[in-house]
């Protein structure tokens, strides 16, 4: 990074800063490690100065300092590890330095919204090129009375501390640094204002508040919380380095431990082209409102278009979480929402489960209350696994789809297996308007001839993830089991899945989730092939159940589902069992609906089946 000039005035070095933005506050640790100054000024009022100081020396525990005006207009200002200001102070404290506090006392202050560029181009051109670009930007700007009130005093008050001291960092609103510049130029007049005010009060942030009000979003304000003191000893030895606080790193971050918590509590691992698709639709959706990052209503919402609600629900929740809070703090608590600090918010509903047809008109009087568990982990301690069976309804919907994967691949086979030919004397099956439109240029008519097909397709490998560990990795889906048809209208099934009694949804109900199956017709004939030496020779999980199936198939075609092919000697192996391997990828079907068979749940017996219903 090339040396930045920074915004001097003789001993004065000016720290503009957009209040509440991760780029700016560590601007103000970068400028104090630099500059190394005597004393320390901020725009903050001298008569907040002892609630300010009480609430920051709190951090990293939220505070409000609060008090009222002659209008009974609630005033609250948040102390956030983020802002410029509260940086500025934290730093004149743990270095014992002189502060000062210089703005005036003022009240109606006018809610004025400036457009201002993305804080996330300081990363990129520097603190010093951004504030110098603004301050070009609006020269004609006309300023309010009140602004031109607060500029004399903090003109005054930096004036005169730059005589008294040799090195002072000033610390303020960008919208104001340009006017206070230029008012140093000529010798200021103390201003008369107010040098005191009553009922001023701190009170700690409620935590479900923090989730809601903060500047940024709480997951990076922790973030940049840890890394403070290191930034401090970082620029302090290398004074041009790059901040490592990216704001779209931290997002990564964010995303990748979500992407852990949503595979942990839905079973269901993201995809790397999902994980595209949401970053892609972010950074569009940034940009369509002029950002260059994304801010945290823009991230759930990708979250939520490119994978589900389930998934945006995480990136919220741990994207929301403030991890410092106290439950009995010694101060007084209080509660604020958006509109008390006058937030443009933007409301996002989950839907984190679908919703159900009511089954009755008239509302039944008692309702079955459903058993909770007496303590965390006792449903889990219970499990024995010993007599183990499925839930009736999952089967039912994983044997439809499996007739359903038998007619389409009896559609594609049959689409194989007919041609088109020229007209010649018979219809045939009917006329080809494809193949005669495209041949439109040699004048002919072209019928298709469908041939009959021999065989149809007995057994079905559907594929979800080969599970194929690096080194020194464990596998995802260890649990591997066969399992036998119930009665004739079931199939024989065998599949690798995550363990059977490590997620428990209910006594003696545990969710589980497919690696990959295979299911084969008619029951009651396959012996465990997971034990079976005779298909040893697969190099994989995946190939194994295609063995299994194609040994164990009596028709003449076996169905492979996955997100690749299987290697070329599988189809040789079918070739000799007078077999053949249709390969359908796995795009060719909803993902919704795949998502819906993959999870399946495990009963501690069959006894278990009679209220197995009130938790799936």
């Amino acid at each position: 990074m090339e040396r930045e000039e920074g915004i001097f005035f003789d001993n004065i070095c000016f720290v503009p800063i957009i209040h509440g933005r991760l780029e700016f506050a560590a601007a103000v640790i970068r400028w104090f490690a630099r500059w190394r100054p005597d004393v320390v000024a901020v725009e903050f009022p001298r008569t907040l100065q002892e609630p300010v100081l009480k609430g920051i020396k709190r951090l990293p525990l939220l505070s409000v300092v609060l008090y009222q005006e002659k209008d009974a207009t609630n005033v609250y200002l948040p102390l956030e590890p983020t802002d410029g200001l509260v940086e500025a102070v934290r730093l004149a404290l743990s270095h014992k330095l002189p502060l000062h506090f210089v703005d005036r006392d003022l009240e109606g202050m006018p809610q004025v919204h400036e457009a201002l560029p993305d804080s996330y181009a300081v990363q990129r051109i520097g603190h010093t090129a951004y504030c110098q670009a603004y301050a070009e930007q609006c020269v004609d700007q006309q300023a309010t009375r009140e602004d031109l009130l607060r500029e004399a005093t903090m003109a005054y008050h930096v004036q005169r501390l730059a005589k008294e001291y040799k090195r002072l960092l000033f610390v303020c609103g960008i919208s104001h640094y340009p006017r206070v510049l230029t008012r140093l130029s000529s010798l200021q007049a103390q201003p008369i204002g107010r040098q005191h005010r009553g009922g001023v009060t701190i009170a700690h942030l409620h935590q479900r508040s923090s989730r809601e009000v903060m500047s940024e979003m709480p997951y990076l304000a922790a973030a940049y919380e840890k890394q403070r003191t290191e930034l401090l000893s970082l620029w302090r030895e290398e004074p041009e380095a790059v901040s490592p606080m990216d704001r779209l790193r931290l997002h990564e971050d964010l995303l990748q431990e979500a992407r852990r918590q949503h595979q942990l509590n839905s079973l269901e691992e993201l995809s790397p082209q999902q994980l595209a698709v949401l970053r892609r639709f972010a950074r569009n959706y940034a940009l369509t409102q002029g950002f260059l990052a994304p801010d945290f209503y823009q991230l759930v919402v990708a979250a939520r278009g490119a994978v589900d609600d389930n998934y945006a629900y995480e990136v919220w929740n741990l994207g929301s979480h403030y991890p410092w809070q106290e439950d009995d703090p010694p101060l007084p608590t209080v509660e604020l929402r958006g509109e008390d600090l006058f937030l443009n918010q933007r409301k996002i509903r989950f839907h984190r489960r679908f919703r159900t047809m009511r089954r009755r008109l008239v509302p039944v009087p008692v309702k079955k209350q459903r058993l909770q568990e007496p303590r965390p982990g006792e449903w889990k301690r219970q499990w024995q696994g010993d007599m183990i069976c499925s839930y009736p309804l999952e089967d039912l919907v994983v044997e439809g789809w499996g007739h359903y994967i038998k007619k389409k691949a009896g559609q594609i086979l049959a689409t194989e297996n007919s041609r088109a030919i020229p007209f010649t004397s018979s219809l045939m099956d009917g006329v080809d308007l494809r193949e005669t439109i495209r041949n439109w240029h040699e004048g002919k008519l072209y019928v298709r001839e469908n041939r009959p097909l021999t065989g149809k397709v007995g057994s079905v490998v559907l594929i979800f993830d080969e599970d194929v560990p690096a080194r020194g990795q464990v596998e995802s889906f260890p649990w591997r089991l066969t399992w036998l048809g119930e009665h004739e209208q079931e199939s024989d099934m065998a599949f690798y899945a995550t363990p059977a009694g490590e997620q428990l949804v209910g006594p003696g109900i545990s969710r589980c989730q497919y690696g990959g199956f295979m299911l084969t017709y008619p029951p009651m004939r396959v012996y465990d092939i997971w034990q079976d030496p005779y298909f040893d020779l697969a190099g994989s999980k995946p190939e194994r159940l295609l063995l299994a199936a194609i040994d164990y198939c009596e028709e003449s075609q076996v169905a492979y589902i996955a997100a690749k092919p299987p290697r070329s000697w599988c189809y040789t192996v079918a070739s000799r069992y007078r077999k053949k391997v249709i390969y359908l990828p796995l795009g060719m079907f909803s993902p919704v609906f795949l998502k819906q068979i993959r999870s399946f749940h495990v009963l501690d017996g069959h006894p278990v089946r009679e209220y197995a219903s009130e938790y799936i």
